[in-house]
């Protein structure tokens, strides 16, 4: 399961309503080979499932990992940063034994 913070399901809210996104939307989340670290976050709006999705809500928010990336994401944390060091979405995972600098890929 991933669990969204209050920062992170505030932005989310923000993007479903710029976009006219409706409560068909859901948030997926992936994880994708690619990255300075191997594996890398992938993370979008969609209202399609795919055979073998998992579904689950956390602070209201509907979240979707496909099987695979459920292997690698169990226990991670979304979190959203707006700071000066950075703005965008961040990944907190409990399974990730190196990350990049940049935090946007990572290797189990």
């Amino acid at each position: 399961m991933v669990t969204i913070t209050d920062k992170a399901k505030e932005r989310i809210s923000n993007i479903m309503q710029q976009e006219n996104y409706d409560s068909n939307y859901f948030v997926r989340v992936a994880v994708e080979s690619g990255g300075c670290s191997g594996l890398s976050y992938k993370l979008n709006f969609d209202n399609e499932e795919k055979k073998g999705d998992q579904f689950f809500e956390d602070n209201g928010v509907k979240i979707c990992l496909d099987i695979k990336s459920y292997l690698y994401l169990a226990g991670t944390e979304l979190d959203y940063s707006d700071g000066l060091d950075g703005k965008g979405f961040e990944f907190h995972n409990p399974n990730a034994t190196r990350t990049c600098a940049c935090g946007e890929s990572f290797s189990v």
